[in-house]
């Protein structure tokens, strides 16, 4: 199976989960892991920027990675998918939690 159509069948499932679990708008706390690199994290944090996100940093105990969790407030289950996507797409080898 393709990563595409791992992915494809990875987010349906998820918004199927947060239509069921949640009303919306709601916030939402997202955790990603990446190499420490100042242009990823860079990034990660520009992709939530003018959202009203609470954006928080921590390096692991050797600084090789960070892990980035954000809580912010969605307007519903394709707006969560598309922060994810975006994220994926622009931040190489980040992992999502």
């Amino acid at each position: 199976m393709s990563d595409k159509k791992k992915a494809d069948e990875f987010y349906k499932k998820l918004k199927e989960q947060l239509q069921e679990s949640t009303t919306w708008p709601a916030t939402y706390l997202y955790k990603f892991i990446v190499k420490t690199d100042a242009e990823k994290i860079t990034t990660i944090e520009s992709i939530f920027n003018h959202s009203g996100a609470v954006i928080n940093t921590t390096e692991s105990k050797k600084g090789t990675y960070t892990s980035v969790s954000i809580n912010v407030v969605m307007k519903d289950p394709d707006a969560v998918i598309s922060k994810y996507i975006e994220v994926s797409d622009n931040v190489e080898g980040v992992i999502s939690l």
